[in-house]
């Protein structure tokens, strides 16, 4: 999963991310001259509330609850500069289907998407990580950063009778 829009600036408070996202958020607004509006706000709230991965349409529909009139340009413009605050990281996880995390305060974690139902599973592998670092190493590589998305199919998209997808069970909707 590749790491979007952490600015320097954004890097280097990352540990008033962890403890006040909400006061990080505010602070970063003030620093760039920009106000803090209740539409934002409900955006940010339903951001901060996710666990996983959300997308813009999810994150508008959350909004609308509070505030009807919230655009999707706003929550567009909005989750941009949670980005640019280093508080949410875009993750593109095949055509037309990027979503949005929780950047900060999170344990490294690599995904396994479903081709089919688009189901996410995040994991983590201290085996791997062992794996790509003795690579790196050996090539004369320093790795800053990296990404690790297995594409494949749950058991059910598989046809395997009986079969069950991780997205049905936690209820999650899948692909349209």
């Amino acid at each position: 999963m590749a790491t979007a829009g952490v600015t320097k600036n954004a890097a280097s408070t990352r540990g008033a991310l962890r403890g006040d996202p909400k006061g990080h958020w505010r602070s970063y607004l003030a620093s760039k001259g920009l106000k803090t509006t209740q539409q934002r706000e409900a955006i940010v709230d339903a951001f901060l509330r996710i666990s996983g991965h959300v997308g813009l349409e999810d994150l508008l529909s959350s909004a609308r609850r509070k505030y009807p009139r919230v655009g999707l340009a706003t929550v567009y413009r909005t989750v941009k500069l949670l980005e640019e605050a280093g508080i949410a990281a875009a993750r593109h996880f095949g055509p037309g289907q990027t979503l949005y995390e929780i950047s900060e305060g999170r344990a490294h974690h690599d995904h396994l998407i479903c081709d089919t139902c688009g189901f996410i599973i995040e994991f983590e592998s201290n085996e791997i990580e062992k794996l790509q670092d003795s690579a790196a190493r050996r090539l004369g590589f320093n790795v800053l950063r990296h990404r690790h998305e297995l594409f494949g199919l749950c058991e059910k998209s598989r046809g395997i009778p009986g079969g069950a997808c991780p997205g049905e069970a936690a209820g999650h909707r899948g692909r349209a």
